[in-house]
């Protein structure tokens, strides 16, 4: 096979969740560090848990990261403006459920080279087989009951009705054995794999089948997907093998666990990829949360941009170890690549939660000052109303420990707003000059003047710098401020 090809084959029975988002931004960044191609396959075989919402979910995930996909599906707007999904791309189309007529001609093939046969068992009688085999202590695969049928005992079958399924026969004389470009070289043993099926009896392909039809004809050169389908992949052998089709490269990624070592829970990482989005966890710092999950440098580098990852993320450097998914970890990332956001780029990107608070009626340039001033205090976007709303709008509540001290600071508040008023230019340098003047004229300790100031502008008793935020809020302000404080709780 010649130039990288991978695949994200996503089956939307779900919430896009953080383990397919790994997977997914590991093919990415594999292909785009490798000039390949990157393709979106939705495996929708599941036909009763396969829904719409969760093809938009994946799509939509696929976009929070900034995932582009070179061939796969996507949302369009028809002629009446209903969304419906479509497909880009040679390969097509990108849903399983529209291939069947390759994976019937795959299995017509295997039937009339003897390398598969159908299967007449009923469930009920496959199910009471293995429990005497269970009970007996013999292996709980299928026993190949139908493997050998004649063609009048096939046709004894078919005229009672039954609707048999197809099963691929399982050669049962080598170990299989495939190279994983992550773990090294995995084996199995022959029987530890008995005749499986591959056509279900209402004519669609199980996973296994038409997971290996479809990358065949992809032309995927390198399975890159969760440890979990190890298991799977000797069965995919297999089937490369009989149909004569060239395998590509096996990766199998790790697991990801909570901090306690135990399965993801809600409270963790268990839960909808977009959900972070409405966190206001952004996209720089998701992707590169993500592709820590089971990679690192050998320089252990923890902050990267995406130009970054795509020229240094390689399969060799994947662990083999279960991965931690940490919030806390996640959110002090978020913080960093937030602080190399201009603060026009975090003003358009927070906008909705801004409106969400009513903070979007304040001038554009107002907002983004504001946020200058608190950017070092930001872990997500959700956050910022909260860090600014005190300094675009007079409408704010005072802390209960500001409350309860502030009367006897009263006094001093009246004092010193007169000598506010004096200040020429109102700016952080000559605010900061006058207030300490303040205090050494009146035999106070500065923090005895600093803290009243800031209680009676912000309301809080921590926030940006005092004297950058008196400047940010203006002489004007700032008096009206001290004023409105002086008359809630003066005596």
């Amino acid at each position: 096979m010649s130039g990288v090809r991978v695949r994200f084959a996503p089956s939307p029975t779900g919430y896009f969740h953080i383990g397919s988002a790994r997977t997914a931004l590991y093919n990415w960044l594999y292909a785009r560090g490798s000039n390949g191609k990157f393709i979106l396959r939705i495996e929708d075989t599941d036909e009763i848990r396969s829904t719409l919402s969760s093809i938009k979910s994946i799509i939509n995930g696929l976009k929070y990261m900034g995932i582009t996909w070179d061939e796969g599906p996507f949302i369009a707007r028809n002629a009446e403006g209903v969304e419906e999904m479509t497909s880009m791309g040679p390969a097509g189309p990108y849903f399983q459920t529209l291939r069947k007529n390759f994976y019937q001609k795959f299995a017509d093939r295997m039937l009339e080279e003897e390398n598969a046969y159908f299967c007449f068992c009923a469930p009920e009688e496959l199910e009471e087989r293995r429990k005497k085999k269970k009970e007996s202590g013999g292996p709980l695969g299928y026993d190949g009951f139908c493997r050998n049928l004649t063609r009048k005992e096939r046709a004894e079958f078919q005229a009672k009705g039954r609707k048999p399924v197809i099963r691929f026969k399982v050669p049962g004389e080598k170990k299989i054995t495939f190279n994983d470009k992550i773990r090294g070289e995995i084996s199995v043993m022959p029987d530890a794999v008995t005749d499986f099926i591959i056509m279900r009896s209402n004519g669609t392909p199980t996973y296994n089948f038409a997971c290996v039809a479809d990358d065949h004809l992809m032309k995927i050169t390198d399975v890159i997907r969760g440890e979990d389908h190890i298991s799977n992949t000797p069965k995919q052998v297999l089937l490369y093998e009989a149909l004569g089709w060239e395998k590509p490269n096996f990766a199998h990624l790790t697991m990801i666990l909570d901090t306690d070592g135990s399965r993801l829970s809600k409270r963790s990482g268990a839960r909808s990829l977009l959900e972070y989005e409405e966190e206001g966890i952004i996209r720089e710092a998701m992707v590169n949360y993500l592709a820590l999950l089971g990679w690192g440098t050998a320089e252990s580098q923890n902050i990267f941009t995406r130009e970054e990852l795509i020229s240094k993320f390689s399969l060799s450097r994947c662990t083999s170890s279960s991965a931690i998914f940490d919030n806390n970890k996640l959110f002090w990332l978020n913080a960093q690549h937030i602080k190399n956001l201009a603060p026009q780029d975090i003003y358009r990107r927070s906008f909705r939660f801004l409106k969400e608070a009513g903070l979007d009626v304040y001038p554009e340039e107002k907002i983004t000052s504001a946020i200058s001033l608190e950017k070092e205090k930001i872990k997500k976007l959700t956050d910022i109303p909260g860090l600014i709303g005190f300094l675009v709008s007079d409408e704010f509540e005072y802390e209960k420990e500001v409350a309860e001290k502030a009367p006897e600071t009263c006094p001093v508040l009246v004092k010193l707003r007169g000598a506010l008023v004096e200040i020429k230019d109102f700016k952080a340098s000559g605010i900061e000059q006058r207030v300490r003047q303040f205090a050494k004229e009146e035999g106070l300790k500065t923090r005895d003047v600093f803290h009243p100031l800031r209680w009676a502008v912000s309301g809080r008793s921590r926030g940006p710098s005092l004297f950058e935020m008196c400047e940010f809020l203006g002489r004007e302000t700032v008096l009206k401020r001290i004023g409105n404080y002086v008359e809630k709780f003066g005596e």
